[in-house]
C-alpha cells in the first residue's frame, strides 16, 4: 500500500478535536473498467470519491489493539471514478484510537497522532492497470466536523469557512501491517421513527424513539442559516419528563466524579443540510433537542440503529407475550452492545469486558451468527494477554495494562472473567463445529489455565493459616476475583458507598467461585485437547481437573448436609452446572437451592456469573415449575420487573429504575443470558454433549408456566432446525424439522425417546 499520512495539527491538542480531511487528486487516463480502494486508519475514517461516500461500512477500521492488530477495508469504487481528474477525500477523526474510552474517558489510549493509509488500484479500457496511494502529494485541512468523539459526540458546522490546504505529514507512525477482519462490519442496520415528540420548554423537545439502542440520530431540519441545534442522548427521563444521564456518571473509589454526556451539535449553513453524525455513536432511547426559533416535527428526526451487521439465527415465540418481550429485550440488548466489540454498555464504558461476553456468548450464539464477531474479539484478548498468562479485564484494553504495573491489572486474572479465553472458543466450536478456533487459541487458553493453576499453588487467601493441607494447592483463592458480582442486595443500589464496596471486594475470599471456574476451564481444556488430538495434554488436564474438583469438594462442600460453604443460590447453581459435586449429591443440593429461593419469596438471588444457568439447573433437577415461577416473577429482583418498569433492554442492576430514579446502565446484557432457557427448555432444543455444529440434538420441552404453545427456529451450520409444541388439556403435540445430515431425538414428558428422521415429524404425548 502507500505511505501513512497524518494531518497537520497543533502541538497542544485541545480535549475536543476536529476531524480532518486528507485529500489526494488522481488523474485517470481513460474510462475505468474496474477500481478497488483499500483503506485503513489510526483513528476513524470515511472515504469520499468525487464527493460520493464510499461503501456502507461505519466506524471503520474498528476497535483493535492498534499496536498489535489493525484491519483494512476494501471498496469497489468503479462507478465513482471517471476519466480525468478525480478527488479522494479521507475524513479522519480520533475514533477508538485517540478518542475518549472507558468510564474515566481517557484519551490517547493508543497514540497521539492519527493517520490514514490508502491505495487505489484501477484499470482502464486500454487494458492497463494503475496504482494511486497516499503519499506526500496529499493535502490536509480541518473538516466541517469541528468536534468528533465516539463517546461525547460530534459537532458539525456547515457554515464554517473552508481552510487553506496544507501538505500532509508523512511516516510519523509505525503501526502493524493491516489484515482483514473476520467480523462483519458495523453498518446502519435499521431506522426508528419517533414514538413521540414532547415540548418541555420553549424550543426544547424530548423525542422518545421507544427502544433503547446504539446509534445516532439523523436530523433533516437543521434550522435557518447560522442557527445551532443541540441533541443530547440518554436512556431515561426523570420525574419531570426531562432527560437525565446522572445514573451513567462514574464515581471512582478515589472520590472523582466523571459525568457522562452524549451531545451532538449542528450549525446550519444554508439550512438545507442533513445532519447525520457518523464519527460518534450513542446509547439512547431519548433525545433532548434544543431547536431555537422553530417547532420540531416528528418527521425531521430519525434514530439510526448502528451495530455490527450480525446475521440473525434464532427466533422464539410462545403464548405468553411477556416472555416474547423478554426475548426481544435480549435481542435488543445484544444489538446495542455489539458495536464492533462485545461491550458491557453502549454509554458509560463501552468496554469489551471478558466476563460479560463469557456469560452471554452461549445465548448470543442462539440469536445471531457471532462466529466472526467473536473471533475478532478473541484476537484482541490474545493481544492483551500478559506474559504470565493472565488477561486484561476487557479487550481491546485501552488502559494498556499489559504494559503497566497499575493495581487494576489484577482484575484480568479474575475467575469468570479471564476464563473467557477458554469458554468462548468452546462456545464457538459447539455452535459452528470449526476446530480452527482451538488451533488459533490453544497457546492462549493453555497459558490462562496454567496461570490459574500456578496462582492456586503459590498464593493463599490471608484467612487460611498454618501448614497447607495437600488439597490446598488446587484452591484458587489467593488472588483477586470479582466473585459472583452484583448479587441482589437489600436496599437500593443507590445506597452503595463506592470506596467501601471496593475495599470489601479486594478483601473478600472468593475461593469457592475461583476454584469452581478453575475446574471448569481445566476440564474444557482437556476436552479441547481431545478435539485437537493432543492426547497427552488431554490426559494431563483431565487428571488435574479431577484434583481441583476434589479440592473444591473438600473445602467448600459439606456432603453430610448437602451444603456449600457459602450456602447461596449462586453457589448451588454453579456447583451443579459445573459438576463440581458428585452426581449423588445433586438432588440434595438442588433441593437446598429451591429452599433458598422459597426463603427469598420465590425470587432469585444469583448474581452476574450464575443467573444465566439458574433456570436450566432448576429444570434439570426436577424443579421445572420453580424455574417458570422465577421466569414469570415480578418485583425486584426479576426479569419481568425490568419490563414492567419501562425497560426495553436488560439492566445492569435489578433495581435499575427505582421510581423516577435510574441506577446504573439500562442496557447491559449479562442478565439476558438466562434467555437461552427459552430455547433449551421451554422449546427444548439442546445440542447433545458430544456434538458440534448441531449435528446431534434432542428436543426435550419442559412445559410449564401456563404456556399453551412455544416454538423456536435456529439457523445452524447443519441447516435450519425448527421445533414447536402445543398443549391442549393433557395432550402435548410436538413438530420438529431436522436438517439433512443431522440426527435428533424427541424426549417428550412421559414418553420413551423417539429418534427423528430428516424432514418434519409430528408426534404427541400425554405429560
Amino acid at each position: 500500500m502507500g505511505t501513512w499520512i497524518s494531518p497537520v495539527e497543533p502541538e497542544d491538542l485541545p480535549a475536543d478535536r476536529p476531524a480532518q480531511v486528507l485529500t489526494g487528486i488522481v488523474t485517470v487516463p481513460g474510462a475505468v473498467t474496474s477500481a478497488c480502494l483499500h483503506a485503513t486508519a489510526l483513528g476513524l475514517y470515511e472515504v469520499f470519491v468525487n464527493g460520493a461516500r464510499v461503501g456502507d461500512e461505519e466506524l471503520t477500521p474498528g476497535s483493535t489493539n492498534y499496536d498489535e492488530t489493525l484491519y483494512a477495508q476494501s471498496y469497489d469504487v468503479t462507478p465513482l471514478l471517471r476519466s480525468g481528474e478525480n478527488r479522494i477525500d479521507i475524513v479522519l477523526s480520533d475514533g477508538w484510537y485517540r478518542g475518549r474510552t472507558g468510564s474515566e474517558q481517557r484519551q490517547n489510549a493508543w497514540g497521539t497522532i492519527t493517520a490514514a493509509l490508502a491505495q487505489l488500484e484501477y484499470s482502464t479500457v486500454s487494458g492497463k492497470s494503475y496504482v494511486f496511494a497516499t503519499d506526500e502529494t496529499w493535502t490536509c485541512c480541518p473538516s466541517p466536523i469541528v468536534r468528533a468523539d465516539l463517546m461525547t459526540g460530534q459537532t458539525t458546522d456547515f457554515s464554517a469557512m473552508v481552510a487553506a490546504a496544507l501538505p500532509v505529514r508523512v511516516g510519523l507512525v509505525r503501526p502493524p501491517v493491516p489484515t482483514r477482519s473476520p467480523a462483519p462490519p458495523v453498518r446502519r442496520v435499521e431506522e426508528l421513527a419517533p414514538m413521540s415528540v414532547t415540548p418541555i420548554a420553549p424550543d426544547v423537545s424530548i423525542v422518545d424513539f421507544g427502544q433503547n439502542i446504539a446509534g445516532w440520530a439523523r436530523l433533516t431540519d437543521v434550522g435557518p442559516p447560522g442557527s445551532e441545534t443541540t441533541l443530547e442522548f440518554g436512556e431515561h427521563l426523570d420525574g419531570t419528563g426531562n432527560l437525565t444521564t446522572a445514573h451513567l456518571d462514574t464515581h471512582t473509589p478515589q472520590g472523582e466524579h466523571i459525568p457522562c454526556h452524549q451531545i451532538d451539535r449542528v450549525i446550519a449553513g444554508t439550512g438545507e443540510e442533513v445532519f447525520e453524525p457518523r464519527h460518534t455513536v450513542h446509547g439512547f432511547r431519548y433525545a433532548r433537542i434544543t431547536h431555537p426559533g422553530r417547532n420540531l416535527g416528528p418527521g425531521s428526526v430519525t434514530a439510526i440503529v448502528v451495530h455490527s451487521d450480525l446475521p440473525r439465527t434464532g427466533w422464539f415465540a410462545c403464548s405468553d407475550e411477556r416472555l416474547n418481550r423478554l426475548h426481544e429485550a435480549a435481542v435488543w440488548t445484544f444489538r446495542g452492545n455489539a458495536v464492533d466489540v462485545p461491550t458491557d454498555c453502549p454509554t458509560r464504558e463501552r468496554l469489551g469486558w471478558t466476563g460479560d461476553f463469557q456469560v452471554f456468548a452461549p445465548t448470543a450464539a442462539l440469536l445471531f451468527d457471532i462466529d466472526g464477531f467473536a473471533r475478532k474479539w478473541l484476537q484482541a484478548v490474545r493481544d492483551d494477554q500478559y506474559d504470565d498468562g493472565s488477561l486484561a479485564m476487557y479487550s481491546p484494553d485501552s488502559n494498556r495494562m499489559k504494559h503497566s504495573d497499575h493495581p487494576a491489572r489484577v482484575g484480568g486474572g479474575s475467575a469468570g472473567w479471564g476464563d473467557a479465553a477458554v469458554a468462548l472458543p468452546w462456545t464457538l466450536y459447539r455452535h459452528y463445529a470449526d476446530r480452527d478456533i482451538f488451533e488459533t487459541s490453544w497457546p492462549s487458553m493453555r497459558a490462562w489455565v496454567e496461570f490459574a493453576l500456578r496462582t492456586a499453588r503459590e498464593r493463599r487467601h490471608p484467612s487460611r493459616t498454618g501448614t497447607p493441607a495437600p488439597h490446598e494447592q488446587y484452591l484458587w483463592d489467593g488472588s483477586f476475583h470479582f466473585g459472583e458480582w452484583l448479587e441482589p442486595k437489600t436496599g437500593s443500589s443507590a445506597d452503595v458507598d463506592v470506596a467501601e464496596a471496593f475495599r470489601a471486594l479486594l478483601a473478600a475470599d472468593q475461593g469457592e467461585v475461583g476454584t469452581a471456574y478453575l475446574y471448569r476451564s481445566t476440564s474444557m481444556l482437556a476436552n479441547i485437547a481431545d478435539v485437537l488430538g493432543r492426547k497427552d495434554d488431554a490426559a494431563h488436564y483431565r487428571a488435574v481437573a479431577q484434583r481441583v474438583r476434589a479440592a473444591w469438594h473438600t473445602e467448600y462442600f459439606d456432603g453430610h448436609r448437602g451444603r456449600t460453604a457459602s450456602d447461596t443460590q449462586a453457589s448451588y447453581v454453579r456447583a451443579i452446572d459445573f459438576g463440581v459435586i458428585p452426581d449423588h449429591f445433586v438432588p440434595r443440593a438442588a433441593d437446598r437451592l429451591a429452599e433458598l429461593i422459597a426463603q427469598a419469596g420465590d425470587h432469585l438471588a444469583t448474581g452476574f456469573l450464575s443467573t444465566g444457568s439458574l433456570l436450566p439447573v432448576l429444570a434439570d433437577t426436577g424443579h421445572g415449575d420453580l424455574a417458570y415461577t422465577l421466569l414469570t416473577q415480578t418485583g425486584v429482583p426479576s426479569w419481568l420487573e425490568m419490563l414492567n418498569r419501562g425497560g426495553t433492554t436488560f439492566w445492569e442492576n435489578w433495581d435499575g429504575v427505582d421510581g423516577d430514579v435510574a441506577l446504573g446502565s439500562l442496557n447491559h446484557y449479562s442478565k439476558g443470558a438466562a434467555m437461552r432457557f427459552l430455547y433449551s427448555h421451554v422449546v427444548g432444543l439442546r445440542q447433545s454433549p458430544a456434538s458440534a455444529g448441531w449435528r446431534e440434538f434432542v428436543v426435550a420441552p419442559v412445559p410449564g408456566g401456563g404456556l399453551t404453545h412455544a416454538s423456536a427456529t435456529l439457523h445452524t451450520v447443519q441447516g435450519v432446525i425448527e421445533a414447536a409444541w402445543t398443549r391442549t388439556d393433557d395432550d402435548l403435540t410436538l413438530t420438529v424439522t431436522v436438517p439433512e445430515g443431522a440426527s435428533a431425538t424427541a424426549l417428550l414428558p412421559g414418553a420413551p425417546p423417539k429418534p427423528l428422521p430428516p424432514g418434519t415429524t409430528t408426534l404427541s404425548s400425554r405429560p
